[in-house]
């Protein structure tokens, strides 16, 4: 058995962070599926659907503060608390890049949603999914695996979305004449192509985080 292995098996079940985290986990997916269904409606379900958007991420927002706070107060953390810190962060920039998103197709008022600002807002859904899957998984380090196979499916994702975003911007610049609406679509597509960035640094917390405590 590892020292690292040892140390968990003596160190008391962690009460403070796990539920932070499993908290993080059910809201970036419930953000991240309430923005695609967003981008699948029409304008008048859409702005109440966006307005949510807004309000699961200030939720996000004081669970990363949350976390934050704990880590100054608690002397005994479930592993290293800059992995803990890094992590939290990430996720939170992930609801901020996917709020931003939501902030600007209402701001520009965006009616027409297209089908390459689907595809981003559908996989950064499937990104948040791993990333909740991930942070749920950490309540047992047993399942490395599991962690493992979260992050190269997020890093898989990642590469999607940058390929439909490079797409997406060519696609706008040889298709649309009004330099007004090429800027604004272009806005909210790399507020999304960002916010599986993100998720992509999610994934290198949680593999450098199986690397430990393997």
């Amino acid at each position: 058995m590892s020292l690292n292995n040892i140390f968990q098996f003596l160190v008391p079940k962690d009460k403070v962070f796990y539920p932070l985290f499993e908290q993080a986990a059910n809201k970036i997916k419930v953000l991240s599926t309430t923005l695609h269904e967003a981008a699948n409606v029409d304008a008048k379900e859409r702005e109440k659907l966006l307005k949510e958007v807004e309000v699961l991420k200030q939720e996000i927002e004081t669970i990363a503060q949350t976390t934050r706070v704990e880590l100054g107060k608690n002397f005994i953390t479930p592993f290293d608390r800059e992995d803990i810190h890094s992590l939290i962060t990430a996720v939170d920039d992930i609801a901020d890049n996917l709020s931003d998103a939501a902030s600007r197709m209402r701001l520009y008022q965006i009616d027409k949603i297209t089908k390459p600002l689907r595809k981003l807002t559908e996989a950064n859904l499937e990104a948040c999914s791993e990333v909740s899957r991930g942070l749920l998984a950490l309540n047992s380090m047993k399942n490395l695996p599991a962690l493992a196979e979260v992050c190269k499916n997020i890093s898989r994702l990642e590469r999607k979305a940058d390929k439909v975003f490079d797409k997406a911007v060519a696609d706008i610049f040889e298709n649309e004449s009004n330099v007004i609406e090429i800027i604004k679509y272009k806005e909210v597509m790399m507020a999304l192509e960002t916010a599986t960035d993100s998720c992509k640094d999610v994934a290198n917390v949680l593999e450098a985080i199986t690397v430990k405590y393997s």
